[in-house]
């Protein structure tokens, strides 16, 4: 056989490709090690990190195409870390038998349809409504739409809260959105910087039940600053101090939290607080943007209740989906 007629063997073919698998497999299961010193980098990646998922089929067609076998062995590392992450939320894991029927949603400061969204919600069959990035122009607008579905509603600044239950113990929640001098630019987070979150007992049949609503700072991508969350992981600690002081075993919390569960910045909510759709879902349910979602950052949050079933509405004429939870005692 001449020279130019050897193939190397299935197992020494492609291993730059193995070589990608293996460090596409660490790059997963080791995400946590990702410092957030230069430009938040580890929670920029937590945020996105369903999605590294993409890149197993990309290999995989390159390894088939190249025939090879190290190549293809490799890809079991970087599938297996994926599925370790993610595998629950393919499977539905929806149950019957919710007793309550909570549903959030961040309606939107530039809603064009304010009373056409408010219409949808109650649609829903919520028995609590939880809403955020509330105005002053549009706040009578979902008073006078959610009345006859729900007697019961509180506001504070920006975020509410309708029930079909009696509501008590209304306070707002200081999450700490202060801007200070920054509060005379243009920014959306100025516009919405204070009240952001608020606390309330919905009376139920089985017992109080403690509610927060909050809206945390936004979350972007700054070429200066990388991943800059400084206001949100700010709000994420006061939040978190507040709900680990919540006296009540039964908490439920429905917020834009501007942020996904695996970021290491709610690790002081997540340690009181279960999330219903991982508990309760079928899916990776984003909420964002609505027209083409591609991260879960609105939620709803349980402490002492079973989350039964957790979806995420059709889109309303927001920029964020709305979020549904069936709970039971």
């Amino acid at each position: 056989m001449t020279g130019g007629d050897f193939q190397p063997e299935p197992w020494r073919r492609g291993l730059v490709l193995a070589a990608l698998a293996l460090l596409l497999g660490l790059f997963v299961s080791l995400h946590a090690a990702i410092p957030n010193r230069i430009g938040n980098l580890g929670s920029l990646v937590e945020t996105f990190l369903p999605w590294s998922g993409l890149l197993v089929p990309v290999l995989l067609a390159g390894a088939l195409w190249r025939r090879s076998a190290s190549a293809t062995a490799a890809l079991l590392v970087p599938v297996v870390a994926w599925l370790n992450l993610f595998g629950g939320l393919l499977t539905d894991k929806s149950d019957p038998g919710a007793d309550l029927t909570v549903v959030g949603n961040n309606v939107g400061a530039d809603n064009p349809d304010p009373a056409g969204t408010a219409r949808e919600l109650a649609a829903s069959g919520a028995d609590v409504l939880a809403l955020q990035e509330l105005t002053d122009q549009a706040e009578g607008t979902y008073e006078r739409e959610l009345a006859e579905a729900y007697p019961h509603h509180a506001v504070q600044g920006t975020v509410g809260l309708w029930s079909r239950l009696p509501l008590s113990d209304v306070r707002p929640i200081d999450i700490q959105m202060d801007y200070g001098p920054a509060a005379a630019t243009r920014s959306a987070d100025v516009k919405m910087s204070y009240n952001r979150a608020l606390r309330a007992t919905v009376t139920t049949e089985h017992g109080p039940l403690a509610v927060y609503v909050a809206h945390l700072g936004s979350a972007r991508v700054n070429p200066r600053a990388g991943f800059w969350t400084t206001h949100r992981d700010r709000g994420a600690k006061a939040l978190g101090k507040a709900i680990a002081a919540e006296r009540n075993e039964r908490v439920v919390l429905l917020g834009d939290l501007n942020g996904v569960m695996d970021d290491r910045a709610f690790a002081g909510i997540t340690a009181h607080l279960r999330s219903a759709h991982d508990e309760a879902g079928h899916g990776f349910d984003f909420t964002w943007p609505a027209r083409f979602p591609l991260v879960r950052i609105d939620h709803v949050l349980v402490r002492g209740v079973k989350p039964r079933t957790a979806w995420v509405l059709p889109p309303t004429a927001s920029d964020h989906r709305p979020v549904a939870a069936g709970i039971a005692w």
